[in-house]
């Protein structure tokens, strides 16, 4: 890709040939790629050099890789570097959790599998240089804020002609963000088709689907981290979008206490889980609703002495779900309680001013208990008798509550019917992930790579179903669409494919005649919807 920054990306082993590889792997990347042959010069790299992703071995003779990475993220200008361990043992549980405390961000096991490596190495360097054209992009608006208002100071009059500027920078920062966007979600969109082809080839390796899961993950996180950048009048106004789904609360109370485990071990803490063998189903989104316990959690561990005691209780009181978390800690005087919620409140926390935060953790708990129907109270004895806190919310109807998801284990075959798929997009890996993971349900497709080509295809072979990039080059998705409805083409359904998903680009879709507007990436049971026909068409 021309014209774009090349990120530094340090690769620590203390074997030669180890580094060879490794760059080997990486170098389709072309990004810069720095070796260090130990801990040592590692260190003297960083000093020299912006280095935001570190990959380095766990065994080196001088440090090995878990002091290394404390020693870096010491350093306040490397807090936010991706570290990723590559270790050639098996590891415990308890290894990868002092990995993940010391500052790595993810593992890749021996043998290392290239296209895993450049998987991850991509999505952090891509991420990177979107951050800092975003942190530029900031500086610049800034700047140019702080201009404008010097002017409107100096001149009253010229107030109406700042207004229209500062409208456009707005209008452009909206734009920037929607591209931003559409260049993260990109790279995310092969990523995801790949996990889902493994997923379908799944074999007995236990560190392969590891590795796939770990991507899965990451790969999810990073979408909503990609969507939520995106909504910027949720950041302005206080708001959280939810995912809800029909979820157990005993799965999440099992999440939650897995995330914890590591504070509440460190400070000797004594956890009592109890909860009721009825199941406790209700309809939230997973990640929102482990955030509220792993929060209670978290401060149940802060806010008391060592070698303390944590109670959590989930059970049923009628139609409705009652978490519980109670610790033996600090406890809350009987004037604060009422404002225990409030943004930046800390009431009660003053002795342990070097382990709070800024007072916004139980106001966030409060708004996600409220935005998934539920309430939360709090309740204390006075100061030096613990805390208690009690989270509500509405049960599920026990029958319904869990139908199977789509898309996590499917049969050869899948979507139905076989059919003639064409699919084009300029990305070749999304393209042809896309078409494998198709083919891989028994389908007929065929790929083209411009508007121009993909055109001809669909004139051509007369697929039943098309899933059609927007930003193609030479004829865009648009056009392509509205000559194949006139060119024989009027009974196929036709898909548009974007990273762009905001309003304006939907009605746009429609207006050429698209059938529906998917945002990449696709989830698989999005796509098993498209094949099966369960998606309405447009009218």
């Amino acid at each position: 890709m021309t014209g774009k920054e090349r990120v530094n990306i340090l690769l620590v082993d203390d074997q030669p040939g180890k580094l060879l590889a490794y760059e080997a792997m990486l170098g389709e990347l072309d990004e810069n790629l720095i070796k260090a042959n130990s801990g040592k010069e590692a260190l003297e790299h960083l000093l020299k050099t912006d280095i935001p992703i570190v990959l380095m071995d766990v065994s080196m003779p001088d440090l090995d890789g878990f002091e290394l990475a404390e020693i870096i993220r010491q350093h306040p200008r490397y807090q936010k570097t991706a570290i990723i361990f590559v270790s050639a043992v098996h590891l415990t549980d308890m290894d990868r959790v002092k990995g993940y405390q010391s500052g790595a961000v993810d593992y890749v096991s021996v043998p290392v599998i290239p296209e895993l490596l450049r998987a991850k190495v991509r999505v952090f360097a891509e991420l990177h240089r979107k951050t800092r054209e975003s942190e530029q992009l900031n500086r610049e608006l800034e700047a140019r804020v702080l201009e404008r208002t010097a002017e409107l100071e100096r001149s009253a009059a010229k107030q109406t002609d700042l207004a229209d500027r500062l409208q456009d920078a707005d209008r452009r920062k909206d734009e920037f963000l929607a591209l931003l966007g559409h260049e993260l979600r990109n790279p995310l969109a092969p990523i995801i088709n790949a996990t889902s082809i493994m997923r379908l080839k799944a074999g007995t390796d236990p560190d392969l689907t590891w590795c796939r899961e770990v991507i899965e993950r990451q790969a999810a996180h990073l979408t909503r981290l990609v969507d939520d950048l995106l909504d910027v009048s949720r950041i302005t106004r206080g708001t959280i979008t939810l995912r809800p789904e029909p979820v157990s609360l005993h799965t999440i109370v099992a999440n939650a206490v897995e995330s914890c485990r590591p504070l509440i071990d460190k400070r000797r803490h004594v956890l009592a889980v109890t909860s009721s063998d009825r199941p406790l189903p209700v309809r939230a989104d997973p990640a929102r609703l482990t955030q509220i316990v792993v929060n209670l959690l978290n401060n149940a561990a802060k806010y008391q002495d060592e070698s303390g005691r944590i109670e959590l209780s989930a059970h049923a009181e009628g139609a409705t779900a009652v978490l519980t978390v109670r610790d033996h800690g600090i406890g809350i005087a009987s004037e604060s309680l009422p404002f225990i919620f409030d943004l930046f409140s800390q009431a009660g926390h003053a002795k342990h001013s070097a382990e709070e935060g800024l007072g916004i953790g139980l106001s966030l708990v409060k708004k996600l208990t409220e935005l998934h129907g539920g309430s939360i109270e709090a309740k204390s004895e006075g100061p030096g008798r613990g805390s208690e806190f009690v989270v509500r919310l509405p049960l599920l109807p026990e029958a319904a509550a869990f139908e199977r998801r789509p898309g996590v284990e499917l049969p050869q075959g899948f979507g139905g019917n076989p059919q003639r798929i064409l699919v084009v997009d300029d990305n070749r890996d999304a393209a042809e992930s896309l078409a494998m993971l198709l083919r891989l349900g028994g389908h007929t497709v065929t790929v083209a790579h411009d508007g121009g080509s993909g055109l001809e295809l669909a004139v051509a072979e007369k697929p039943a179903i098309m899933f059609l990039d927007i930003g193609l080059p030479g004829l865009d998705g648009y056009e392509v669409c509205r000559q194949a409805r006139e060119r024989g083409l009027a009974d196929a359904r036709i898909i548009a494919v974007s990273g762009y998903g905001q309003a304006r680009d939907r009605t746009q879709s429609q207006a050429a005649g698209f059938d529906a507007h998917c945002v990449k990436p696709i989830e698989l049971g999005e796509i098993m919807k498209i094949l099966t026909g369960r998606q309405p068409r447009r009218a």
